[in-house]
């Protein structure tokens, strides 16, 4: 079956950047832009996470085998946590109260790099693998259209609609050999989570089965946990200090992953206008985020609490939308980060299979220290006729106002 309705136009000694992963999609671009449209294709894999480096080394030699002229790795995991996941705890950001933006930040990072690579390529065109049906089309196009306007944006499986048939069809015709078998479920692995797409997920009821998780159940004892933040970054986990926070959300992976936890399934809108349903799971995240919203609600006033949940809550939705670049999100990023000056202590947290909990916390800025008095006991801070005059004054408007209201009657 032809996938082709008409001959693509000669781009012949053309340089195209393509965002590679290896997989179905991005290996029929590689053949369809350099066999059937002549360009000079050179792909580029951005790691947020996702691939060891025996991957990593499987991806790149398949890259070549295809006919790239280059393949660039780039390590992104640490620029990925400096510029988007840290702001993602500072703002204890969930979409929909469910989901901490695994993919999405993902992919803006990704798309970045990217753009990045285009320019220092001099490339006149960047492609990428992404359907018409999803999220991520939006995103890369619309960092490339910002980072680098002008460059032409080519997205074969989109453009000519292309099924995985076609797509498998084509491949085999140009005598490619790779596994063509479908997997039973879509897996997307990243430092900030793991998204799991499959059967259960295309409809509104149905949650995946065990087997469907990236990551086993194997610890079935509860274990006790200590996260220590400075300035709203994790730095420490049970005592052992890491070079880069990266590294010990990686750590913390490793612990809580194999008891289940952070599993779900995550219903949203789309930015195409449909709704959406994705499993996931986020062992480390969604510990890490609970923790740190479990510090700060003892460091932090009432007022810096709510502006930063509005605030957070925006961010958390102009991020998944692809947004990152608007000047709005680093204006948001001052204030999440000016409000972390005292998010520093030690978070115990038990972890159970399926479940954790926060049991804790100890810091130098506790405002519920002691000192101060004890809710529901005793005051150190003022007496009981202060606050015999404070609440007459506290509600003397609404006083006013229904006495009003009475007189008018």
């Amino acid at each position: 079956m032809s996938t082709v309705s008409s001959p693509p136009v000669s781009k012949k000694g053309q340089k195209i950047v393509l965002g590679f992963s290896g997989g179905l999609d991005t290996t029929y671009c590689v053949k369809y832009l350099t066999e059937d449209c002549g360009y000079e294709v050179h792909s580029v894999i951005v790691n947020t996470g996702g691939f060891n480096n025996e991957e990593l080394e499987k991806i790149e030699a398949h890259a070549y085998k295809l006919g790239v002229k280059t393949h660039t790795t780039v390590d992104a995991v640490k620029g990925y946590y400096d510029r988007i996941i840290k702001y993602l705890i500072f703002g204890n950001c969930l979409k929909n109260n469910t989901y901490p933006l695994s993919v999405s930040a993902e992919r803006l990072s990704q798309a970045l790099h990217i753009a990045e690579h285009v320019k220092k390529l001099g490339a006149t065109a960047v492609a990428h693998g992404s359907t018409g049906a999803g999220n991520d089309q939006v995103r890369f196009d619309m960092i490339f259209h910002i980072m680098i306007p002008g460059v032409e944006i080519v997205t074969p499986i989109r453009d000519l609609q292309l099924s995985r048939e076609q797509e498998i069809d084509y491949l085999k015709s140009k005598g490619v050999d790779m596994n063509f078998a479908k997997a039973v479920y879509s897996i997307n692995k990243g430092l900030w989570g793991t998204s799991v797409g499959g059967r259960e997920t295309l409809n509104s009821k149905g949650m995946l089965p065990e087997e469907a998780w990236p990551t086993q159940v194997t610890k079935s004892d509860s274990e006790e946990v200590v996260l220590d933040f400075e300035r709203g970054q994790l730095i420490e986990v049970d005592g052992k200090s890491f070079e880069h926070p990266s590294l010990a959300i990686q750590y913390l992976q490793t612990i809580a992953g194999p008891f289940g936890v952070g599993r779900d399934i995550h219903v949203g809108d789309t930015i195409i206008g449909i709704k959406g349903r994705v499993g996931f799971e986020a062992a480390a995240p969604m510990v890490i985020l609970k923790a740190h919203h479990a510090l700060e609600k003892h460091v932090l006033t009432k007022w810096q609490l709510q502006w930063k949940d509005q605030l957070a809550q925006f961010y958390g939705n102009w991020l998944h939308e692809g947004q990152i670049l608007d000047p709005v999100m680093r204006d948001i990023e001052a204030f999440l980060k000016n409000s972390q000056q005292n998010v520093t202590g030690k978070v115990f947290v038990q972890l159970m299979p399926y479940r954790f909990q926060v049991t804790g916390i100890e810091s130098p800025f506790d405002l519920m220290s002691s000192k101060f008095g004890k809710y529901g006991e005793m005051n150190t801070g003022f007496t009981g006729q202060d606050v015999r005059g404070f609440s007459k004054i506290f509600g003397n408007q609404t006083s006013i106002w229904n006495a009003v209201q009475e007189s008018n009657d």
